[in-house]
């Protein structure tokens, strides 16, 4: 196979993936449409190669009419059998799997054999954990691929950090073939809008054979209109009634895990910082990619604050943070993040420019008893520097940071 030329590396998930290479544990990439696992599966097959000269090498993209013949599990596992080599060892990529019926079967069938190495590509996030935790569970290992970090993106556009590059950031987003288009509105949302399309009806009303189309277009609008804000499937469901839409709860609610599992929007639970559990209703939910968000429901001044609520959202991902939207004795706690046996919480705002603003931010925070690490993050860059020793962080800092 020929690899793409002048790949921009993104060193973070390679190392992250390097541990596992050569473990019979299968590699699963997941994450929304044109995010860049087909590139990291290059990447890892570049590595691979170079390491080990006698690799077998067998990469399988679903999406290309060459592989159009396979479409069940029996396909694959044919295919792969009738290419593997008996004296080498194989490397098995697959590029969006989730287009073969009953994959999971073929990959527990080729697991079984030594000599093979396999790393998937999925957009499906349900139907990814929902078959590999059945029929192959403690034998895989998934690694969430999200857009690109402010880092990245200034790395793929050769930018330097300022105030500039970070609102171009916020605007467009991290999909990283933007890199190759001219950087304004009329072109990047063009293509942004026609990503947005590809995924609803290819991953969503094809997937999940909906008929309400004209419905599950304005619930992401509604979405992206209120990013960030507290909702349950009633509350929409009580919002559209009074726009003359009748759309019961459940069905809303079953629109919203559609939607999650393509990756459009992103679920926070709402999580109990001193009960510590997770309230039944009520979930914040947020875009995967920035860009998109702003596509549907254009970018305007006075959303500045729900477009860094998301980065900031987006960025703890990134990190690798489990991120919950904390509440504690009826006021809220912007993040509430955990990484092994690390927690933070991070309390987002647009500027500290006045006292009332600066003692509720800091107050929210300063009331959670215990020691874990508590920050601020706003779009200022605050000369108090902290608060009664919590953290203040200017927006661009925090994004180039791990934490």
């Amino acid at each position: 196979m020929n690899i793409p030329q002048n790949i921009i590396p993104r060193d973070s998930y390679i190392e992250r993936i390097k541990p596992f290479i050569n473990t019979t544990l299968i590699k699963v990439l997941t994450g929304q449409r044109r995010v860049g696992k087909s590139y990291l599966l290059f990447q890892l097959i570049d590595l691979i190669s170079r390491k080990y000269e006698q690799a077998n090498i067998l990469y399988i993209n679903l999406e290309d009419m060459a592989f159009e013949h396979i479409r069940t599990a029996h396909d694959l596992n044919d295919y792969v059998l009738q290419n593997l080599s008996l004296k080498n060892k194989n490397y098995l990529f697959i590029d969006e799997i989730q287009d073969v019926e009953d994959f999971e079967k073929a990959l527990r069938s080729l697991a079984l054999k030594d000599n093979i190495d396999i790393y998937i590509t999925g957009s499906n996030a349900k139907m990814l954990s929902g078959e590999l935790a059945t029929s192959l569970s403690g034998r895989y290992i998934e690694f969430n691929i999200y857009s690109l970090s402010y880092l990245e993106f200034l790395k793929f556009h050769s930018l330097d950090d300022s105030d500039e590059s970070l609102a171009m950031f916020m605007k467009y987003g991290g999909l990283p073939y933007i890199n190759n288009l001219p950087l304004n509105d009329e072109v990047i949302f063009e293509y942004l809008k026609n990503i947005y399309s590809t995924i609803i009806y290819r991953d969503v009303v094809s997937r999940y054979n909906l008929r309400n189309t004209h419905f599950l277009e304005r619930l992401v609008t509604f979405l992206a209109d209120n990013v960030g804000s507290l909702f349950s499937a009633k509350k929409i469901s009580d919002f559209l009634k009074s726009q003359k839409v009748n759309i019961s709860s459940q069905q809303i609610q079953n629109y919203i895990k559609y939607l999650s599992s393509a990756f459009i929007i992103l679920p926070a639970r709402r999580y109990d910082i001193i009960g510590k559990r997770i309230f039944e209703i009520g979930d914040k939910y947020f875009f995967e990619n920035i860009g998109i968000r702003n596509a549907i429901v254009g970018y305007k001044a006075n959303d500045i604050a729900k477009v860094l609520e998301n980065i900031v959202y987006n960025h703890l991902l990134y990190c690798g943070y489990t991120v919950k939207v904390g509440v504690l004795k009826g006021l809220e706690v912007d993040f509430v993040c955990e990484r092994q046996n690390e927690k933070k919480y991070v309390q987002v705002t647009y500027l500290l420019e006045k006292e009332e603003t600066i003692k509720r931010e800091f107050g929210n925070l300063l009331k959670i008893e215990d020691n874990h690490s508590k920050i601020v993050v706003s779009m200022d860059k605050f000369t108090g520097g902290g608060y009664e020793g919590i953290e203040h962080m200017y927006i661009r800092d925090f994004l180039k940071t791990t934490l």
